[in-house]
């Protein structure tokens, strides 16, 4: 029985790879949210930057808030059942008139999970229209394998590898998930996607959420880590993370350096599964 998402959409996110949109949080828990990250930018002086924008679940109480949110949860476990695993997290945000993109991509093509049953749950923290850059699938993508990818990084490419599929897909090809202020889209981790640049005036601000079942394992030597947000983990496949305590405390600090330090060691030897 599903719990949020229709029978309808889960069949279309089987069939197509992809649902959206999907709402999930009211307008206050929106602004709450931005403001605890632009709180953060203030602080520092600049924009949300690495280390901090990945695994932010681990560091901020406001992207605490969103891998525990009932309603993102219910969404997910409608995809991939009851145990879950969140694996890692991205904020993406592209200021106001600047060309910041993606290029077409596959998220398990750099994930190194098996077997293929990771969702990303895209959250938005501002107004996602058209001309802001969102997310363009390409329906049923995900059913055709892995596609071979190149790296590509430059100023404006916001996969910080440049990672992405070239010569296979137009710009303008595929379907759009435009979306406002607290409407998520899901994604399965084979789906190809990419995002152009703002045009709009605000900042485009979404956070990549990924979920994964318990059953999913990392392949290769390098053991990473894992939060559990719902259910039962029997399985053990990762490292256990601890949830949030005390936002950017010395234990917090030290908890999301060593789990991207885990994950960066993926991606580096990831390169030669």
């Amino acid at each position: 029985m599903v719990k949020i998402l229709s029978e309808a959409e889960v069949a279309g996110y089987h069939e197509q790879g992809f649902v959206s949109p999907v709402p999930v949080l009211d307008a206050d828990e929106v602004a709450a949210c931005r403001a605890g990250l632009e709180a953060y930018e203030a602080s520092v002086g600049h924009p949300i930057e690495f280390p901090e924008k990945s695994k932010s679940y681990l560091l901020f109480d406001w992207a605490d808030t969103l891998v525990h949110h009932p309603k993102v949860l219910d969404a997910v476990e409608d995809i991939i059942g009851p145990d879950i695993l969140v694996y890692h997290s991205t904020t993406w945000i592209k200021e106001p008139k600047t060309p910041a993109f993606v290029h077409w991509h596959q998220d398990g093509a750099y994930f190194f999970l098996d077997p293929h049953e990771h969702v990303t749950a895209w959250v938005a923290l501002s107004e996602c229209p058209v001309e802001a850059g969102p997310i363009r699938v390409i329906p049923g993508s995900h059913r055709l394998g892995t596609f071979e990818h190149q790296d590509d990084p430059g100023q404006w490419n916001m996969i910080k590898r440049g990672q992405g599929i070239f010569d296979r897909f137009d710009d303008e090809e595929g379907t759009l998930m435009p979306l406002h202020a607290g409407e998520m889209s899901l994604h399965h981790t084979n789906v190809v996607h990419s995002s152009s640049g703002n045009n709009a005036s605000d900042r485009r601000i979404g956070i990549g959420i990924s979920f994964i079942p318990t059953r999913v394992r990392p392949l290769g030597e390098v053991t990473p880590s894992a939060l559990l947000v719902r259910g039962t983990d029997t399985y053990g496949h990762f490292l256990p993370e601890e949830r949030l305590d005390q936002q950017q405390s010395p234990k917090a600090l030290e908890a999301h350096a060593t789990a991207n330090a885990l994950f960066r060691a993926r991606q580096d030897a990831g390169a030669t599964l």
